[in-house]
């Protein structure tokens, strides 16, 4: 019990962050992919393409994995401390705070004092809380997913190159490739925030015809 008082509510694919990351990692694929010169690539200047694209991916990966693992301690942390205090709290009204703290604002504001207090009384009974927030097994695992989860949503967009000899046709594939994908994640980005998906959707289309046309135009 005393271990879930301070356990990381994060969950692994939270829908908004999910996706956040993984249009962000498109445009940012879309602009190595789309930084190739089509005109007068080499084997050579392909392959220089792909390593800086894959490692784009990997980094990308690599970062949100990392801050999802500081988030979770963070979190884990802050509710450590506020478990802490209510357990340490003599004072009725400044438990009933520290409590409505803790809880979501729609949730502490229908709370009756008396309920505040009875959940004071029995996160007074629980067991002492560890000396020091901890990563567990969920965590790590946790991490590694959104590592994976980035890296192999933004992977498709780089597959023509390693398959097709012809330069100039892997580009328009799988500058493709790419904007059906920023559509896909515009559109669910806009249903989950509650706004029109369509809308959103088709804004990140436009932005991702914005860079290929930019590069297009400069020689790409």
């Amino acid at each position: 019990m005393a271990d879930a008082a301070v356990k990381s509510s994060k969950r692994v694919l939270e829908p908004i962050d999910r996706v956040s990351e993984v249009l962000f990692g498109l445009i940012m694929v879309l602009a190595f992919t789309g930084s190739l010169s089509v005109a007068e690539a080499t084997r050579d200047d392909v392959r220089m393409m792909l390593i800086g694209a894959l490692g784009c991916n990997l980094a990308w990966g690599l970062i949100d994995g990392i801050l999802y693992l500081m988030g979770s301690l963070a979190e884990k942390g802050t509710g450590l401390r506020l478990f802490r205090a209510v357990r340490a709290s003599t004072d009725p009204v400044e438990a009933r705070r520290l409590i409505g703290e803790g809880l979501p604002s729609v949730v502490a504001s229908v709370m009756q004092p008396a309920e505040l207090d009875s959940l004071h009384q029995r996160l007074q009974a629980l067991p002492a809380p560890p000396e020091r927030a901890k990563l567990g097994r969920e965590d790590w695992l946790g991490g590694t997913g959104v590592f994976l989860w980035v890296f192999l949503t933004t992977f498709p967009v780089v597959i023509p190159f390693i398959f097709m000899t012809n330069a100039h046709l892997a580009l328009r594939i799988s500058n493709a490739i790419a904007i059906t994908l920023l559509f896909i994640t515009g559109y669910t980005f806009g249903r989950i925030a509650g706004r029109h998906p369509l809308r959103f959707g088709l804004s990140m289309v436009f932005l991702g015809v914005v860079l290929v046309a930019m590069t297009i135009a400069l020689g790409g």
